[in-house]
């Protein structure tokens, strides 16, 4: 799958999930990523990945600054990076299960130490940077049960 390009204006038709866009210059602070999305029927989980580089085919590179991956079963979500081809331990620390109302909005906050991921406007999680270069950061995936209706 070849990826699409954005940066700061919305992605205009809705994209197939699983999806990969290259974020042009990669990260910086300051900025926002935007993922309005509505959880397919009978869900099991979905993901959104921030990455440096684009990977091979449908894995992601040694690099992964964030993960986070909801379980809609177990209404959780966790957050995770994976520095070097190592990921490490998921953290559990979101206080609330927003994906129950549909659609929704996550917005991704790119801050100088930490991403703060918001949900419909309530914050969701705070997620310290493990990728010490933020422009590295220049690959957004999405995959799993989760229908994009926007992306920017």
């Amino acid at each position: 799958m070849s990826p699409d390009t954005f940066r700061t204006s919305p992605v205009e038709q809705a994209p197939a999930v699983p999806f990969s866009g290259h974020i042009n210059e990669g990260l910086r602070v300051g900025e926002r990523l935007i993922v309005v999305g509505v959880v397919e029927p009978r869900p099991d989980r979905f993901y959104i990945l921030l990455s440096c580089g684009p990977g091979l085919g449908q894995r992601p590179p040694s690099d992964v600054a964030l993960e986070l991956c909801v379980l809609m079963k177990e209404s959780q979500v966790l957050c995770r990076a994976r520095v070097s081809g190592r990921w490490g331990a998921a953290e559990r620390t979101a206080p609330f299960f927003p994906f129950i109302h549909q659609p929704f909005r996550i917005d991704i906050s790119c801050q100088q130490s930490q991403f703060q991921i918001f949900v419909d406007g309530q914050q969701l999680l705070s997620f310290g940077h493990r990728v010490p270069r933020l422009q590295d950061i220049d690959t957004l995936w999405i995959a799993g049960a989760l229908r994009i209706t926007k992306l920017g």
